[in-house]
């Protein structure tokens, strides 16, 4: 049994920074990206565009 005058910090009384400074992860990944992915930079969004199927109006 722990004596109960020793005590033992919680999760509730610790200081977390959440300073702008700080950053967890990325905003993108570099696997996320059309180079990623083994695209040439730049879209198709043309192509697709002119290519769509007809009963998608």
């Amino acid at each position: 049994m722990t004596d109960p005058a020793i005590r033992t910090p919680r999760d509730d009384d610790r200081v977390v920074d959440l300073s702008d400074d700080f950053v967890v992860l990325p905003e993108q990944t570099s696997d996320d990206t059309d180079r990623g992915w083994g695209e040439r930079p730049g879209g198709n969004d043309d192509w697709l565009l002119a290519e769509r199927p007809p009963h998608w109006g």
